[in-house]
This record gives C-alpha cells, sequence and structure tokens, in this order.
C-alpha cells in the first residue's frame, strides 16, 4: 500500500510543487475525479484490491487535508 504514494508524482506537473493552501483533489491529473472511480473500481477487483484500497485511502486522506487546510474538500474548477 505504501507503493500507492507514487500516486503524487502528478504532483512535479505543477508550480509550485507544493502549494499548502492548494487542494490536490480535483486539480493534478491523478487526483481528478475520473481516475478515483477507477482506484474504486480497482478495489473490487481480486488482483488489483489492496491497490485500489490504497489508492482509495490516499484520495480520502488528501480530501481530508483539503479541508482542513482550505476548507473546502476538492478544488471546484
Amino acid at each position: 500500500m505504501m507503493v500507492t504514494m507514487l500516486v503524487d508524482i502528478d504532483h512535479l506537473l505543477t508550480t509550485p510543487i507544493y502549494d499548502p493552501l492548494r487542494c490536490s483533489i480535483n486539480f493534478h491529473p491523478l487526483h481528478q475525479f475520473l481516475p478515483i472511480g477507477l482506484y474504486v473500481v480497482l478495489s473490487f477487483i481480486p488482483k488489483t484490491r489492496w491497490i485500489g484500497i490504497g489508492l482509495v485511502i490516499h484520495m480520502l486522506l488528501d480530501s481530508f487535508d483539503c479541508y482542513q487546510h482550505v476548507g473546502v474538500w476538492y478544488t471546484a474548477v
């Protein structure tokens, strides 16, 4: 499940790479709603279950972090 942290590689596509007041949900390519839906599907397939669960947990924690720091659950586009 620690390998699912590699999903944060998409942070390298933005400037600045880290902004504490930026919500990553629906901002970075691998943190948008379509990939998140794929992560949910992966969590129901036996061979990819742990990867899917790890990615869903990662997105939930990122969303919670957004709410704590910015006051929203995701970036509205």
